[in-house]
């Protein structure tokens, strides 16, 4: 009898699935957590990287404010008026906002995923522009 009580019983199928949706549960929480630890700290970092780009939008417009200024003042200084500087600059600044909201629209006017979609329906690709 002493054998006996000493040697443990094999445990029993529903115990062993039992501890099979135990452990399972516990794996899939513990993976919830990081991800939602991993998600946290990808956002910080994101709020960090956007504030950056901020600050650096920031003083690139600073900067180009500053040549603009310095190329009125140059331009005054080797006889042009005032309003010639100015007209000027605002041309130069406008024909750079034109330039670059073209290039904008350009890059807009592919929607996104539209390889894959046409992938998918079977079409023929697009020849090279």
């Amino acid at each position: 009898m002493t054998t006996e009580a000493t040697r443990r019983s094999a445990p029993s199928l529903g115990q062993v699935l039992g501890r099979l949706l135990g452990e399972g549960r516990q794996l899939v929480a513990d993976y919830a957590e990081l991800t939602v630890l991993d998600a946290r700290r990808a956002a910080i970092r994101l709020a960090w990287i956007l504030g950056a780009v901020l600050v650096a939008a920031v003083l690139v417009v600073t900067s180009w404010m500053g040549l603009v200024a310095a190329g009125i003042v140059f331009a005054w200084g080797q006889g042009a008026s005032w309003p010639i500087a100015l007209g000027v600059a605002a041309l130069i600044n406008l024909i750079a906002a034109g330039a670059l909201g073209w290039f904008t629209f350009k890059l807009a006017k592919e929607l996104p995923f539209t390889a894959l979609l046409r992938q998918l329906r079977g079409k023929d690709p697009e020849p090279p522009q």
